[in-house]
């Protein structure tokens, strides 16, 4: 299985963790600074997607526009993010399926559009950041997901090619990425896409992360 697809590739929200309660934890605190009412976190899994300005964009149109001092505003919320306790958000099955894919010789690697240093915050505070030879947030090249730059600048790290790679993520970020950029995809059924996960294009569909190591049996064969 490794030997003809040894590059895994991973968004980080709705793939790996679930992030919709301590997002909605961090937008409401800023909300709440600007006298705006709270949004559940099934209004919040909505907004995600496109990075965290976005995410701030979205909850303030929701309550009544955006702020004169949006930037100061967006600016509170990173604090609030980088402060925000570590919980364990992981999905059920990724420790162990991560475990299983190293041991299969898989290189692996994430490609989020979550700033890098949340990423990095957040996977060293699980105890995962070892599993990945290489992370890209949002913020670490010129473009981000959807661009292909975004996959592409990724393996361009590990030195490899899209012909050796597969993309796992839940949206059309993800998997419209992969596409363009001529990755092999597979998609969750979990996460947060706003369409459906049938037509997002992957390769492959998958309800549970533990389902990985099957699914990429199946794009080997």
């Amino acid at each position: 299985m490794a030997d003809t697809l040894p590059i895994l590739v991973f968004d980080f929200d709705g793939t790996l963790i679930e992030s919709a309660p301590e997002l909605q934890h961090c937008l409401n605190a800023v909300l709440a600074e600007h006298d705006r009412p709270a949004l559940p976190v099934e209004a919040v899994e909505k907004m995600i997607g496109n990075g965290v300005k976005k995410l701030v964009e979205r909850g303030f149109d929701a309550t009544g526009g955006a702020p004169t001092d949006f930037d100061a505003a967006l600016e509170r919320f990173m604090e609030h993010y980088q402060t925000a306790p570590v919980e364990d958000t992981l999905y059920d099955g990724v420790r162990s399926t991560l475990d299983l894919l190293r041991d299969a010789g898989h290189r692996m690697a994430i490609c989020t559009n979550k700033p890098y240093r949340a990423t990095m915050r957040l996977l060293n505070g699980l105890g995962i950041a070892g599993y990945f030879e290489a992370v890209a947030g949002g913020d670490s090249f010129p473009v981000r997901k959807p661009d292909p730059g975004h996959l592409l600048g990724v393996l361009d790290i590990l030195g490899t090619t899209p012909s050796r790679a597969v993309m796992i993520g839940d949206s059309p970020n993800d998997i419209g990425c992969a596409i363009a950029a001529e990755v092999r995809s597979v998609a969750v059924t979990y996460g947060y896409s706003k369409i459906p996960h049938a037509d997002l294009g992957a390769d492959v569909l998958i309800d549970r992360f533990d389902a990985l190591p099957a699914a990429l049996a199946e794009l080997s064969a």
